[in-house]
């Protein structure tokens, strides 16, 4: 313990014994020092807060994204280059006539400077920094609200601007695009066209290509034969339910002896009204027809011989009507089944023979169908683009509002010049303490008789003590009152810093 005392006690003495050095040293890094911080100028910063909302009273089909791109397209957009020169050349960073390279480095330091940090999904806070070291601090301050002012008139301008001007540019594109589509539509109808008519009799009308019609062909077909299949089971029960049902009951005669007859001649003037209309032997409410008027002849020759001892049982005259319409049923079904089946086969037959034509009218049929989806695509949002662009001239398409203005700066936010200085000077003390306890070490000498034995490893027979005299005593005490006053001065010159700073921050508020 004693020895660290004693090591303790001799490094002091090694820095006493140098203290000019100390406060030469002190001073030198303190100037020095201090110099560095005056030369940094104060930074200056100004925050707001924007609201940016995307009116969506249409949806918008044709952009990717819809609103959350558009959101996204703005925060990209908001610190853009076109957007930094405005706010360059409207806060008086760049002057006019400025050069290329004057321009490029006025982007780049508000680019560097301005950071929009999303807090949000449309809400953003946007902080501007600015240290012009050819400004005051006043002007520092005022500029760095300023072009937070400038940047959110600018961004407002070109967002309500460029809203209607994309409008108007998108249904231009889609009015070209369309005449295209049309253009393309019209060439491939007159190949089509022209095709069929060099090709009379291979290819077949009609609406879609070979392949399309013979599939939808079956798929009609394969419904008509599970309708056929009921119909034929309905007419069956019909059949077996006539066979049961006598065809007259016991009762008056003569009462009901007409009533077959009538509806005998009631079908055969409707038959005849068909045949006037034009409807051929072939047409399904004509087969239907001529079978109920067979079925009614019966019922007539049945009354005519049937003696007057009964009446026409009504069951019966149900059962046949339902009978008939069931047969009508069938035969129209089946009439249908082998249409399909023929069309089927003659085009299939078509395609055998002559495959090269099949081909290529299939071929012109699918680019006419994929353009027509296109065009028609197009028109739809050509449609939509366009009631965009009646609402957006009606009401603002984005919605910019300011939920906090640019703060105005009353006092830097770097650097942090009082603590810059007390590091300073505690750099400057501890700077001169380590260089003189540094020349000590390199420069040995023995501050006690210990030490010196120690060294030498000779026994120290003993040490004299240093005699002064009455001047030396007044000349010490001169240099220590001189020594006090460079280092109260020292640490009045960091304290005249100090209250230089704080007064100039107040200049600034």
């Amino acid at each position: 313990m004693n020895s660290l005392y004693d090591e303790i006690r001799v490094a002091l003495h090694s820095v006493w014994t140098r203290r000019w050095l100390v406060l030469a040293v002190a001073w030198g890094i303190c100037i020095l020092g201090w110099l560095a911080i005056a030369s940094i100028p104060n930074r200056y910063d100004s925050r707001a807060r924007l609201l940016v909302d995307v009116n969506e009273i249409l949806p918008d089909e044709a952009q990717v994204g819809g609103g959350r791109a558009q959101i996204d397209q703005i925060r990209e957009t908001l610190t853009s280059a076109r957007n930094m020169e405005k706010v360059a050349a409207t806060t008086g960073l760049l002057p006019a006539g400025a050069s290329e390279r004057d321009r490029a480095n006025a982007v780049a330091m508000l680019q560097k400077n301005i950071k929009v940090v999303p807090q949000q999904d449309n809400i953003f806070e946007i902080t501007s920094s600015i240290a012009v070291g050819s400004l005051s601090d006043a002007d520092n301050a005022k500029l760095a609200s300023g072009v937070l002012d400038s940047l959110i008139t600018v961004f407002r301008d070109d967002q309500l601007r460029g809203g209607r001007m994309n409008a108007r540019e998108g249904l231009k594109f889609l009015d070209a695009q369309i005449a295209d589509r049309e253009k393309a539509l019209r060439e491939v109808e007159a190949r089509r066209a022209a095709f069929e008519a060099q090709n009379i009799g291979l290819v077949p009308g009609g609406a879609g290509s070979p392949a399309q019609r013979v599939e939808a062909a079956r798929a009609e077909l394969g419904q008509i034969d599970s309708q056929l299949v009921a119909a034929q089971a309905q007419l069956a029960a019909a059949n077996g339910q006539l066979a049961s049902t006598p065809a007259t009951i016991p009762g008056v005669g003569g009462v009901g002896g007409g009533v077959a007859r009538q509806q005998l001649a009631g079908a055969q003037n409707e038959l005849s009204a068909m045949r006037s209309r034009g409807l051929t032997d072939a047409h399904p409410d004509v087969i239907a027809l001529k079978s109920q008027i067979a079925s009614l002849k019966a019922q007539a020759d049945r009354e005519g011989t049937g003696g007057s001892g009964g009446v026409q049982n009504p069951a019966y005259a149900s059962l046949a009507a339902m009978r008939a319409e069931r047969q009508a049923t069938v035969s129209a079904l089946s009439a249908r089944k082998s249409q399909l089946t023929s069309d089927i086969a003659r085009i299939t037959a078509q395609q055998i023979q002559n495959p090269g034509i099949a081909a290529e009218y299939d071929r012109i049929n699918g680019e006419y169908t994929a353009l027509k989806a296109q065009y028609d695509k197009l028109l739809a949002q050509r449609e939509q683009v366009r009631l965009r662009g009646e609402v957006q001239t009606e009401t603002d398409a984005i919605r910019i509002e300011l939920l906090d203005p640019p703060s105005k700066p009353t006092s830097p936010a770097a650097p942090n010049r009082p603590l810059f200085l007390t590091l300073v000077l505690l750099a400057g003390i501890g700077g001169g303490i380590g260089v003189a306890f540094g020349l000590s070490q390199v420069r040995t000498s023995y501050a006690t008789a210990a030490r010196l034995e120690r060294a030498s490893g000779l026994p120290v027979i003993g040490s004299i003590t240093e005699v002064l005299t009455p001047e030396r005593q007044v000349d010490r005490r001169k240099k220590l009152v001189w020594l006090a006053g460079g280092g109260a001065a020292l640490v009045g010159l960091y304290a005249l810093l100090l209250v230089a700073e704080f007064i100039q921050r107040g200049m600034v508020a």
